[in-house]
């Protein structure tokens, strides 16, 4: 039930991603199965029973696994952060009398069907010529719900023909993508408007807990959720693309000490991390220099907290500081600027404006504000 992956970098990222949707598609099945058994519980017992006890869940429902599911989707399932609520939810419905052996074998079918459609789209998009045109728009356009928009849109594959035509009769496809772009962020400014009239959203605490040093010059959502690392990746504008790529450029950053970099991407704070860099990406500043700082100044190899938690900090200050420049290995404090940014009273601090140019609207991420067609967007 498994299927070939071609060779090279794209392309295995592209069955990852394939393989990642497969298994949305197993938790989104079992969790429908786990309701049906409530509901039919409540309904002949008067009340639904608790879900077996996790550790051992995981040990019996891996058992089960076996030959049921296709290896890479079953790989997945394991390495998950929720494999153990799924794994409990397997063992209540055998539990109930499901047979598994005959569930499983149609979730896989389920799920297959789901992976291989995911790829067939992806070589669809690639046979249809959009590889350049998704290239031009992360070189030319700054992350954020723009550009994500129109990557993530069913109709991309139809906008990358029109470019290709527009291009072939040699309209400057940049000058308008630019234009388009921000003529997008104004629609995105304009409903945000209308969303946050009608809900007033108190800051979160991760939001609060985030103000300082590690923040400034980020204008990041109040409602900042880093307990959910998908949700909060979104919620900076970061795709899960460029979450890779920033991950791997910390990683190729550290030779040698990968295993830290992992634990460091791993932490809590690492999508604010992401948002500076993908801020920094946007404003043509070369961050790979910024964090071959790292292992220049090793002080993040001993201190309080974990290594993790320490290197996200060290990893903060190389990129707010020139390369090449030693860290200051001061304790990072609150920093007024940045918390006044959040404050649910006073408007977010923008950098002060070129002479005679228009005041971005409040309420935008700064790396996700687009400047004037004509400044270094064109080429």
């Amino acid at each position: 039930m498994s299927t070939p992956v071609p060779q090279g970098e794209p392309f295995a990222e592209s069955a990852g991603e394939a393989v990642e949707t497969a298994v949305m598609s197993v938790r989104l099945v079992m969790a429908i199965a786990d309701a049906v058994r409530r509901h039919q519980q409540r309904l002949k017992k008067g009340e639904e029973e608790e879900l077996p006890p996790a550790e051992q869940a995981v040990q019996d429902a891996k058992e089960e696994l076996k030959d049921l599911l296709p290896a890479d989707i079953s790989a997945a399932m394991l390495k998950g952060a929720d494999w153990p609520q799924l794994a409990q939810q397997m063992m209540a419905l055998k539990k109930a009398g499901v047979d598994l052996e005959q569930l499983l074998p149609r979730v896989g079918e389920i799920a297959v069907s789901v992976r291989d459609q995911v790829l067939a789209n992806e070589e669809r998009v690639a046979a249809e010529g959009t590889g350049q045109w998704e290239k031009m728009l992360r070189d030319l356009l700054p992350a954020g719900p723009v550009r994500e928009a129109m990557l993530s849109s069913p109709a991309w594959p139809e906008m990358a023909v029109t470019l290709s035509q527009l291009d072939a009769k040699r309209v400057n496809v940049r000058q308008i993508l630019v234009a388009a772009h921000d003529e997008g962020l104004g629609v995105d400014q304009a409903m945000a408007k209308v969303f946050a009239a009608g809900e007033a959203s108190a800051t979160s605490r991760d939001a609060m807990l985030s103000w300082g040093p590690m923040t400034e010059g980020l204008d990041l959502p109040k409602d900042l959720d880093l307990s959910d690392r998908d949700r909060a990746l979104r919620q900076v504008a970061i795709s899960s693309q460029e979450n890779q790529r920033f991950a791997r450029m910390v990683r190729e950053a550290m030779p040698g000490r990968e295993r830290d970099a992992d634990l460091m991407v791993a932490a809590r704070q690492w999508p604010v991390v992401a948002a500076r860099m993908a801020k920094m990406e946007s404003e043509r500043q070369p961050v790979k220099e910024h964090l071959a700082g790292l292992m220049k100044d090793t002080s993040w190899e001993k201190g309080q907290g974990s290594l993790g938690t320490r290197l996200l900090q060290a990893t903060s200050d190389a990129l707010r500081r020139p390369p090449g420049t030693a860290g200051t290995g001061a304790r990072p404090r609150v920093s007024t600027t940045a918390a006044r940014s959040q404050s649910s009273t006073v408007g977010p601090t923008k950098a002060q404006a070129p002479k005679g140019a228009a005041p971005a609207e409040p309420g935008v991420a700064a790396h996700r504000e687009a400047g004037p067609a004509k400044q270094g967007r064109t080429r």
